[in-house]
């Protein structure tokens, strides 16, 4: 399969194409594709990552929304090889075509750097379906997915996720691999769903709406961001003081929380 010549990059899609051949035999290295694989590649673009992905898979499933990237796709890479979805990933129904699989479905991408985190959400939502994840973000916003609590990058990212998937910070490239360069480094990430037993809430509306608070003005006190909502009395009962604030909850924490504002 030989490459077409690189097309031009989209500033409005968030296009930075991986060109550098080391980097690229490093993440198809740390997926470890094996050939019967159900895996689905978002954003592929011109194909860097799908080729050598190809070469160790029967079958690749991708998610393009750029038109002009789909028809060099279908081009470049015949049906029987590749299936061609041409969809927005962030609405994409990754249950209703791979739902059938079990937890068998692999997913990989180099992010758009600006719908990262609500493509993150989105995709958390499917994670009864998914094997694993591996992921090229925006250096930043993988630093932020593993944080530790009580430090300047854990967030709401950091908890909607670790509170979901083992979150594994794998290693950085560097602007220079892309065309063009973007300004910022970027980071391989590895997402693995944890087993259901394991998923610390109970209802994940009341989860999300106490995270959501918790960090929702962050130099403010539980007491305050979560007013209306937990009293005081729940605040002893969890031996949590109110005076703390979010960021230095840990996951663990958070579930609790949301578990004793759960409907039974």
């Amino acid at each position: 399969m030989s490459a077409l010549p690189l097309p031009r990059a989209k500033k409005s899609l968030g296009q930075h194409f991986l060109v550098d051949g080391h980097y690229v035999a490093r993440i198809v290295a740390a997926i470890r594709p094996q050939a019967d694989d159900i895996m689905v590649e978002i954003g592929p673009g011109p194909g860097a990552l799908t080729r050598p992905l190809l070469e160790k898979l029967r079958h690749l499933h991708v998610v393009e929304v750029d038109r002009g990237m789909v028809a060099r796709l279908q081009a470049e890479f015949p049906p029987e090889r590749v299936s061609i979805h041409q969809a927005d990933a962030l609405v994409f129904d990754f249950g209703q075509d791979f739902g059938q699989l079990g937890a068998g479905l692999r997913v990989v991408g180099n992010l758009p750097y600006n719908i990262s985190s609500p493509l993150l959400f989105h995709l958390a939502d499917y994670a009864k379906h998914i094997r694993d994840m591996h992921f090229m973000l925006q250096k930043e916003v993988v630093d932020r997915m593993a944080a530790a609590p009580d430090t300047a990058d854990y967030g709401r990212l950091s908890v909607m996720l670790q509170a979901r998937f083992r979150v594994e910070k794998l290693f950085v490239v560097p602007p220079g691999a892309f065309q063009p360069p973007p300004k910022v480094d970027s980071a391989i990430v590895r997402l693995t769903p944890l087993p259901a037993e394991a998923v610390p809430y109970r209802d994940a509306g009341v989860f999300a709406e106490v995270v959501a608070r918790a960090f929702g003005q962050r130099r403010k006190t539980l007491r305050n961001t979560l007013k209306g909502l937990v009293d005081a009395a729940i605040f002893e009962e969890l031996g949590i003081d109110p005076v703390r604030r979010g960021e230095t909850l840990s996951v663990a924490e958070f579930a609790s929380l949301a578990n004793r504002l759960a409907p039974s």
